[in-house]
C-alpha cells in the first residue's frame, strides 16, 4: 500500500483507535475522501520501532519488553470475518490475558471464553458485558459457579453429572454446552481429550442428568486440541456434534441452537486448511438450522504473531567456537511456553550495541551458540545449537510470535519478572 507509516504508541490501544478512526468495529475510516487503514508492521518498521525504544527509552535500564502490533491484531479479525464470517470468536483469554490486547479485541467485537473467575474478572475490569463471556470450563469451583451467578454469566460448558449438581444448586438458570470428546485430537501439541469432553457412551446419560435438573442445555461445544491441530478433526468433531444435537430432540429436550466448535486454529496456512473443512462441515450437517448460533474460542490465532519480545544480553561465555549467552527472560518468563505450550522459538540479533551499522549483522559468520534465561536454573535454557553471529553483552535478541501462552504463565522466580508492554498501532496514508 502506497503512502507513509505512521507509528502511534500508547498504553491504551483502543483508545487510540477510537481517537483516529472514530472507534469504527472496522479498520478503516474515511478523511479528506481517503481511507486510511491500520495495518500490520513491516519487518523493518517493526525494527526501527524496537530500535526506537531500546535507544531513547532503555538505555540505563535495559529490560525485555513487547511490542503489540495492533496492525496484525486487525488483519487477522479481518481474515477471520473473511473466512468464517458465521462464527463469533469468543477469544480464550487463558492464551494471553494483556488487558490492551483484550481491549483491542473487545473493541473489535470478539467476545470471550473465560475459565476461571479470575480470567472472568479481567474481561470485566474493561467494561465488558457478561452475557459477552462464555465460562468455557467443564470443571468449575463452587465458589466460581457462585460468582458467575451473581454477575451474570449465564453460559457454560459441562461434562460430568457432578458439575450438573453444581450448577443445579448454585445457579440454576445458567445455561449449558455439553461438551462432548472428538474421537480426533487433530494430532496437536497440546490435546484436550485425554482432560475434558464426554465419550459417547456418556452423552445421553449427561443430557439426561441436565434435563432431570431442569437445567437448560443450549447446545454442544467440543476442542480439537491447541497447536498445529490437523483440520479434519473438525469434520468428525461437527458430525458428533449434530449426533448429540439429535439425541436430545429424540429425548424430548428444547431445541439447541448454539454450537461451540472451541479452538485449534493457528494464523497461516493451518487457518487457510482450517476454515473451508469448517465450512463444508457445518454446511453438511447443519444446513438446515437458520436459528442456530455458532461460536469458536480462538487463543493463538489472534495472539501469537502479534507479539514481539525483545531481549538483552547480560552475560557471554566463549569455549572455542560456542558462543553462550545469557538474556534477561526465560523459560520461567516470557518463554515458559516451550515446558508449557511445546513452543519451538527462533531469535534474530538486534545488535544495538556492538553493530549499529549492520544491526542483523548481514554477511557475518554464525557460531554454534547456547542462549540461557537469566535464572539460575540449568533447565532455563531457551537455545540449543542455534545458529548465531557473534554477539556482545548489551547487544538485543528478538523473538518473534511470542504472543500465545507466554507472559501469561510466568513467573517471578529468582525475582526476575516478566517482559513489560510496549502497544503501539500502525496505519499506512495513501499517497
Amino acid at each position: 500500500m502506497a503512502g507513509q507509516t505512521v507509528i502511534v504508541s500508547g498504553l491504551n490501544p483502543a483508545a487510540i483507535l477510537q481517537s483516529t478512526i472514530g472507534g469504527a468495529p472496522v479498520a478503516a475510516a474515511a478523511e479528506n475522501g481517503h481511507t486510511r487503514k491500520v495495518v500490520p508492521l513491516s519487518k523493518d518498521a517493526l525494527q526501527d520501532f524496537m530500535v526506537s525504544i531500546i535507544t531513547q527509552k532503555l538505555q540505563d535500564d535495559k529490560q525485555p519488553f513487547y511490542v503489540l502490533d495492533l496492525g496484525e491484531v486487525v488483519s487477522l479479525m479481518e481474515q477471520w470475518n473473511s473466512a468464517l464470517p458465521n462464527i463469533r470468536p469468543f477469544y480464550a483469554v487463558k492464551c494471553n490475558p494483556e488487558p490492551s490486547f483484550l481491549s483491542m479485541l473487545s473493541a473489535m467485537g470478539s467476545n470471550f471464553d473465560c475459565a476461571s473467575r479470575a480470567e472472568i474478572e479481567y474481561v470485566l475490569s474493561l467494561g465488558i458485558s457478561p452475557d459477552r463471556i462464555v465460562f468455557a470450563n467443564p470443571c468449575k469451583p463452587e465458589s466460581d459457579i457462585i460468582f458467575a451467578e451473581k454477575i451474570g454469566v449465564s453460559l457454560t460448558t459441562y461434562d460430568s453429572e457432578d458439575e450438573v449438581y453444581k450448577i443445579r444448586k448454585h445457579h440454576p438458570k445458567c445455561e449449558l454446552l455439553l461438551r462432548i470428546k472428538p474421537m480426533n485430537d487433530g494430532n496437536a501439541r497440546c490435546p484436550m481429550g485425554p482432560k475434558y469432553g464426554a465419550l459417547p457412551e456418556e452423552i445421553e446419560p449427561l443430557l439426561r442428568t441436565a434435563q432431570a435438573a431442569r437445567l437448560t442445555v443450549s447446545g454442544v461445544s467440543f476442542h480439537i486440541g491447541s497447536g498445529d491441530a490437523d483440520s479434519n478433526a473438525y469434520l468428525g468433531a461437527i458430525a458428533a456434534a449434530k449426533q448429540v444435537f439429535e439425541t436430545a430432540t429424540q429425548l424430548g429436550m428444547p431445541k439447541m441452537t448454539v454450537l461451540d466448535i472451541g479452538g485449534g486454529f493457528t494464523s497461516g496456512h493451518q487457518f487457510t486448511t482450517a476454515a473451508p473443512a469448517v465450512t463444508s462441515a457445518l454446511e453438511t450437517h447443519f444446513h438446515n438450522s437458520p436459528e442456530l448460533t455458532i461460536i469458536a474460542e480462538p487463543g493463538r490465532f489472534f495472539a501469537e504473531t502479534a507479539f514481539t519480545l525483545a531481549t538483552t544480553i547480560i552475560g557471554k561465555r566463549v569455549r572455542g567456537e560456542l558462543k553462550e549467552y545469557w538474556i534477561n527472560d526465560g523459560l520461567y518468563g516470557s518463554m515458559n511456553c516451550v515446558l508449557y505450550d511445546h513452543a519451538t522459538v527462533t531469535a534474530t540479533p538486534l545488535a544495538c550495541m556492538s553493530n549499529r551499522n549492520n544491526l542483523n549483522c548481514g554477511g557475518s559468520k554464525a557460531f554454534q551458540s547456547t542462549v540461557f534465561g537469566p535464572t539460575c536454573d540449568a533447565l532455563d535454557t531457551v537455545l540449543r545449537d542455534y545458529q548465531l553471529p557473534e554477539l556482545q553483552v548489551n547487544d538485543w535478541l528478538v523473538f518473534p510470535n511470542m504472543g500465545a501462552y507466554t507472559k501469561a504463565a510466568g513467573s517471578n522466580f529468582n525475582g526476575f519478572n516478566t517482559s513489560a508492554i510496549v502497544t503501539h498501532l500502525a496505519y499506512a496514508y495513501p499517497s
